[in-house]
């Protein structure tokens, strides 16, 4: 089994000089430098762009519904890796409430995996296609106050790997820790990112 060194290309501002910073997460297959293009569709003027890379171009091997201690060492070593991207940002003057998340897929389950294992007051959280990660989910992992952090959370129904019903379920524990979630199912939607989930995006981005 794999766990991932920290690798992260970046764009728009420098961290020094940006007062915002956004974290995008690929998904499985894919690569840090396929998700970042996404910012051609974002509107992240004044922000920071990191993404990190999974090695293997997979952040977990197996369903994000499997056992978790199947997806060891590699979940954990890719929460370390987004905790020390977190770390950085903060270091080079990004407060925590004007750092945002943004998966797709595989990477939608992590970013709501690390920001509802770690709730505190983000600048937004976008998970196109996830839910949280376990074959079980265990409340007492999740714990803070999201304060109001504004949260959306889409799928397709049905989609090929995030079930409609787990969704809910992350759903239901986001909320209990204060998040202001939107959720949005498409049905018969292909398991892809489209341009009204891109709008509902940018409007998290831009409020």
């Amino acid at each position: 089994m794999y766990s991932h060194t920290k690798q992260v290309i970046e764009a728009g501002l420098p961290a020094e000089k940006a007062k915002k910073a956004i974290i995008m997460l690929h998904g499985r297959g894919a690569s840090a430098s396929g998700i970042i293009s996404l910012k051609d569709h974002l509107d992240l003027e004044g922000f920071t762009i990191v993404a990190p890379q999974a090695t293997e171009h997979s952040w977990y091997p197996y369903s994000f519904l499997a056992p978790v201690q199947n997806n060891q060492p590699a979940l954990d070593s890719a929460l370390e890796v987004i905790g020390s991207v977190v770390d950085d940002l903060k270091q080079q003057g990004i407060a925590q409430e004007n750092i945002y998340f943004l998966g797709f897929s595989q990477g939608a389950c992590l970013t709501l995996e690390y920001t509802t294992r770690n709730a505190g007051q983000y600048g937004g959280i976008i998970a196109l296609t996830g839910g949280l990660i376990g074959e079980k989910l265990v409340n007492e992992n999740y714990q803070g106050d999201f304060n109001n952090t504004p949260v959306l959370i889409t799928t397709g129904d049905p989609d090929p790997h995030v079930p409609v019903s787990r969704v809910n379920e992350s759903v239901d524990i986001l909320k209990e820790l204060k998040a202001d979630i939107t959720l949005k199912i498409y049905k018969g939607r292909p398991h892809t990112i489209t341009g009204e989930e891109l709008a509902l995006a940018n409007a998290i981005l831009t409020r």
